[in-house]
């Protein structure tokens, strides 16, 4: 069975970038779509991007500019940076993955991130 795990900073200061790690377990990362979702409090999820088994990103377009989705097979690991982050950016941040790229089956528990001074 596949488990996902995120790991990273609970609290980050405006403009500064998130980061997030996702640890794969019973399952490679070499195989599937592999995703970053969030949600805000009080509202629904937001999908963020995937990388493919190919290494290959596809991004939300409105986050587009401020997002890097990558990975390390060695670790079986993928990761999620967010720059110029603001308040806005508060959210539990989830990674996920399955055979579907935006319809993931296996999903983390959620991390808490918040933005502030």
């Amino acid at each position: 069975q596949v488990q996902l795990q995120e790991s990273g900073p609970g609290l980050v200061k405006p403009s500064q970038t998130l980061s997030l790690t996702c640890t794969v377990s019973g399952g490679s990362i070499t195989t599937n779509y592999w995703s970053w979702i969030r949600q805000p409090p009080g509202k629904g999820l937001e999908w963020i991007g995937y990388i493919a088994v190919s290494g290959r990103t596809y991004y939300s377009p409105s986050l587009k500019s401020r997002t890097s989705i990558s990975r390390d097979t060695s670790k079986n690991q993928f990761t999620l940076q967010l720059s110029s982050v603001t308040p806005e950016d508060t959210a539990v941040y989830y990674c996920a993955g399955g055979p579907r790229a935006t319809l993931p089956e296996d999903w983390g528990k959620g991390t808490l991130v918040t933005v502030t001074s």
